[in-house]
């Protein structure tokens, strides 16, 4: 259903740290990068290597938060996205558990990034 998702920060490179260190289990890595003025855009791709989710400078003070949620291939994926989030000293706002009032088998960990959004890893089993 989605290409691509966006979000501005207030900081790109502080926001890439994170979502490189917690979510590298997924494999989460820099697909490339551009200048827009004085400050840079980032997008991040996956295992295929097409720059899915992006992120960029904030133009103004979030006012909401964001959730995304961002697929594991498995139960281990999302046990060592709680791991690398936790050795990155991100707040992790519900450890990796089974969330069945979703539906049976989801799977997932809920972490705190720096502008304060709400980012999970989960698998559907």
């Amino acid at each position: 259903m989605l290409d691509h998702v966006g979000i501005q920060v207030s900081d790109v490179e502080a926001s890439l740290a994170f979502y490189l260190a917690a979510f590298a289990p997924l494999g989460m890595r820099e697909a490339m990068r551009f200048a827009q003025g004085d400050a840079v855009v980032v997008g991040l791709a996956g295992a295929d290597g097409a720059p899915e989710f992006w992120l960029g400078p904030a133009a103004g003070a979030e006012v909401r938060e964001l959730h995304l949620a961002f697929r594991a291939p498995d139960r281990a994926a999302v046990d060592a996205v709680h791991e690398a989030a936790l050795a990155a000293g991100a707040e992790v706002l519900h450890a990796p558990r089974e969330w069945p009032e979703y539906h049976p088998g989801y799977y997932g960990v809920f972490l705190r990034d720096p502008d304060g959004h709400n980012v999970e890893a989960v698998h559907h089993g």
